[in-house]
């Protein structure tokens, strides 16, 4: 199983994949409006549509995953 797959299975959503600086700030939004936030490495396959000019430097950016709060 993919991990993509295992994390949406503990209840957790894929929001978006972003570098810095939004990066930052869209975990520091979603945390102030009381989700629990996981970065992801990126990963080409898990992404849809074109992800082409971010294979070129992937560690650059992380994909935002978030959950309610229990």
């Amino acid at each position: 199983m993919k991990r993509s797959q295992q994390l949406i299975l503990e209840g957790w959503e894929k929001r978006a994949t972003y570098d810095e600086p939004r990066l930052s700030e869209m975990v520091e939004m979603y945390k102030e409006i009381g989700f629990e936030v996981l970065m992801e490495p990126f990963s080409p396959e898990d992404e849809p549509g074109c992800a082409e000019c971010m294979k070129d430097s992937p560690q650059q950016y992380k994909t935002v995953y978030t959950r309610k709060k229990s």
